[in-house]
């Protein structure tokens, strides 16, 4: 069995006593009941990772020592943005977190005019803190140690005009897309997967992308639900030209 694993902002302090940060401490002592002498894991987020043992707990304290380093863990060449149109929250708190478990770069929320959720302001970056805690547990999870970049929410016309000159393979899946991934060239480098909502985009919008070289591509047959659609495409993603091969 793999010892626990828990987030710790870098740098991370090889060879020395460090203290696990309140909520990572809380998880450990209070949800997983470790005590001294276990062995954990803390990883910082940009593909570093320690071992260490709990050398006490006190109160809210959770002290650590034995700090070993571990190899450097490499991320998928295939580096995968997911645009996302918005959705319930519950929605995409799945999406976040199970495109962190299949190994995405970037996550962007984008809203469009079918979006069920709007996020401006202060709301959006407290959304976006919210999403990035996903990820972390995720990533605690997984066994993974980069985390994902979390964009903040965007509109996807403002989007859409930003990737029109950005590098890489850019796809959306449409209902009447003409093509599958599996006949796409391989992609080099970035590969933009754009997912839309649950009423799916407009007519304008699905031609707003198109222009901005995004290639409409279909998933089998079948219609998907929004979240359906992200995971099986970044599922796909990493089996034709990812880690998943």
């Amino acid at each position: 069995m793999s010892a626990p694993r828990f987030y710790c902002p870098p740098p991370l302090p090889p060879g020395t006593d460090c203290e696990l940060p309140p909520e990572a401490a809380h998880h450990a002592s209070r949800v997983l009941r470790l005590r001294a002498g276990d062995a954990v894991q803390i990883f910082d987020g940009l593909g570093n990772a320690l071992d260490a043992t709990i050398n006490s707990i006190q109160g809210k304290q959770v002290m650590l020592g034995n700090l070993k380093t571990l190899m450097q863990q490499q991320e998928p060449g295939l580096h995968i943005v997911l645009a996302q149109a918005m959705s319930t929250s519950e929605k995409m708190d799945w999406v976040v977190q199970k495109a962190t478990e299949l190994g995405a770069a970037e996550i962007v929320p984008v809203q469009t005019q079918r979006s069920v959720a709007k996020l401006t302001g202060p709301r959006a970056e407290k959304r976006t803190e919210h999403w990035r805690n996903v990820a972390v547990s995720a990533c605690e999870q997984c066994g993974r140690n980069t985390l994902p970049q979390l964009h903040q929410p965007q509109e996807l016309g403002t989007w859409l005009n930003e990737m029109r000159h950005a590098p890489g393979s850019k796809f959306i899946l449409l209902p009447g897309g003409t093509g599958n991934l599996q006949s796409q060239a391989k992609p080099l480098g970035r590969v933009i997967l754009l997912i839309g909502p649950e009423g799916g985009f407009t007519a304008d919008e699905a031609n707003l992308a198109q222009q901005a070289g995004f290639v409409p591509v279909l998933l089998g047959p079948r219609i998907l639900r929004t979240e359906t659609a992200a995971i099986a495409g970044i599922a796909a993603l990493q089996t034709l030209w990812g880690d998943f091969n």
